[in-house]
């Protein structure tokens, strides 16, 4: 089955989200080290039909790409050398980390466990997933 994958890139590590195979539900999958980014992509899509990859990308409130644009742009060239036939996407990632906090407070997630950036990152990587799918699946 086809499955979108979300990607919130950073320095030190990349939330990763995947669709359902029907593409309307984003879920939370994993937090990876970014040195390992890719090579995680290339299990995960031996096992899974991935159609496309959606990239949080960083922007500025005056719509100009934030300082963090300049890492993502080195890490979209590695994904389109690595994987050529799938296309990319790329969704304003403003206020997902903000948000991905109050989904966790939201959800009764303990304050110790909301400080780890991990789990933070991989639901900001659903966020950008499913902002990307509401908006284009209207």
């Amino acid at each position: 089955m086809d499955r979108l994958v979300g990607i919130d890139y950073g320095r030190k590590r990349v939330g990763v989200a995947v669709s359902d195979p029907l593409g309307i539900f984003a879920s939370a999958l994993e937090t990876v080290p970014s040195a390992k980014i890719i090579e995680y992509l290339q299990k995960y899509a031996a096992a899974e039909h991935i159609r496309m990859f959606v990239v949080g990308y960083p922007m500025n409130l005056d719509n100009r790409p934030a300082e963090a644009a300049a890492d993502v742009d080195v890490f979209l060239k590695q994904l389109k050398k690595h994987f050529p036939d799938i296309p990319v996407e790329l969704e304003d990632e403003r206020f997902t980390s903000v948000l991905a906090h109050r989904a966790l407070l939201d959800s009764g997630v303990k304050k110790m466990d909301r400080r780890d950036k991990n789990a933070v990152d991989c639901v900001s990587a659903a966020l950008i997933l499913q902002t990307y799918m509401d908006r284009n699946n209207r």
